[in-house]
């Protein structure tokens, strides 16, 4: 699953969105692309689970596609 996240901008930022989608699937696979501040999650998770995820952690996502 790809999502976008609009308010992800540094190093810092992504580990904070690592350790959110990792909180749902400690297994969970996240390839982040900091410039296009684009992530791809592969785990035990579903897309309406990542956002709240992210968004309780402070961070405004939306999902882009698998």
């Amino acid at each position: 699953m790809r999502f976008h996240v609009s308010n992800m901008s540094c190093g810092g930022c992504a580990k904070g969105v690592t350790r959110a989608v990792q909180g749902l699937d400690g297994d969970a696979k996240i390839d982040i692309d900091l410039p296009s501040r684009e992530i791809t999650v592969r785990g035990a998770v579903d897309a309406p689970g990542v956002v709240a995820a992210l968004k309780r952690a402070g961070y405004e996502a939306r999902t882009l596609g698998a």
